[in-house]
C-alpha cells in the first residue's frame, strides 16, 4: 500500500565491523512506492539532522512545493561528542572501521530494505562540521558509490586539503558547501578553539581549481550552531536535490 503522507521508521542493523547495534531513522517521501527508485540522503549526524535541522518536515515542505525531488532521507546517530570524534576526525581511532561499516554493511543493507538509487549520481551524503569531514572524506575515497556532499562548516585541516588535491575524479563529484563567517572561535570537542572560516576558504579555493560536476560555495553571516545550519538547510536540499518535472 502506497502511503499519500511521509512516514518515518527505525532501520536496524548489527555491524559485525563496529560490533554493535546501529538504529538509524528512515524518512520516506509522501506516496514512497518499491516500484520506484529514489535518491537517498544519508546524514551523519542523523539526530541533529531530524531534530534540530527538523530536516523531514522541511522536505515535506519542500517536496510539496516541487523545489526538492522526493528524497528517502537517512540519519545516523553518534552517541556522544567523543564517539563522534572518534569515529568522524580523519585521526579517531574508529575513523576507518565507520568508512568500513558505512560502505560494505550500512549501504547494502539500506538498498535491500529500501528502493533507493545504486548509482552514486543519486546518492548523497550530509554533515555538519566533523560530520561534513566525514562525508567529503568518503566521497573522496568512494566517488563510485556517493557522487554528492553537502557541506555545513566541515572542519577542515591539511590533510584534508592535500586529499582535495590528489583527488582525481573530480567531475563526478558534487558539492555544495557553506560556512559562516563568524566561525572563527569555534570551541572544539577536544576544549580548544579554532578559526573554521580561514581554512574553508582555503578549502573552497582547492575546490574551484578541481572543475568539480558541480559546485556552489556560500558563506552566511552565521556561527557555528545549528541556528545557522538550520537556515542553510532549505538552500542546500534545494540546490543539490532540485525537484525534476516528469
Amino acid at each position: 500500500m502506497i502511503n499519500d503522507k511521509p512516514t518515518m521508521e527505525a532501520f536496524r542493523i548489527n555491524s559485525l565491523v563496529l560490533n554493535t547495534m546501529i538504529e538509524a531513522r528512515v524518512y520516506l517521501p509522501p506516496h514512497y512506492s518499491p516500484l520506484y527508485t529514489y535518491p537517498v540522503l544519508i546524514a551523519l549526524d542523523g539526530q541533529d539532522y531530524f531534530n534540530l535541522g527538523r530536516i523531514a518536515g522541511l522536505s515535506e515542505r519542500l517536496i510539496s512545493e516541487r523545489k526538492m525531488r522526493h528524497t528517502v532521507i537517512v540519519g545516523l546517530p553518534y552517541t556522544d561528542k567523543m564517539e563522534r570524534w572518534e569515529k568522524y576526525h580523519p585521526e579517531g581511532r574508529h575513523h576507518e572501521a565507520y568508512i568500513k561499516f558505512l560502505i560494505r554493511e550500512f549501504l547494502p543493507a539500506l538498498s535491500k530494505q529500501y528502493a533507493i538509487d545504486e548509482l552514486a549520481g543519486g546518492r548523497f551524503l550530509i554533515g555538519d562540521s566533523l560530520a561534513a569531514t566525514f562525508s567529503l572524506t568518503c566521497a573522496l575515497r568512494y566517488p563510485h558509490t556517493f557522487g554528492n556532499v553537502i557541506l555545513q562548516s566541515p572542519y577542515v585541516n591539511d590533510a584534508i586539503i592535500e586529499n582535495v588535491r590528489n583527488f582525481r575524479l573530480a567531475p563526478q563529484l558534487s558539492i555544495y558547501h557553506s560556512i559562516g563567517v563568524n566561525e572563527t572561535a569555534v570551541m572544539t570537542t577536544r576544549g580548544t578553539r579554532a578559526d573554521f572560516l580561514r581554512p574553508n576558504r582555503l578549502l573552497h579555493e582547492t575546490l574551484v581549481q578541481k572543475e568539480l560536476g558541480f559546485y556552489k560555495y556560500v558563506e552566511n553571516d552565521g556561527n557555528h550552531t545549528w541556528t545557522f545550519w538550520q537556515d542553510d538547510l532549505s538552500d542546500a536540499l534545494c540546490t543539490m536535490l532540485a525537484y525534476e518535472a516528469l
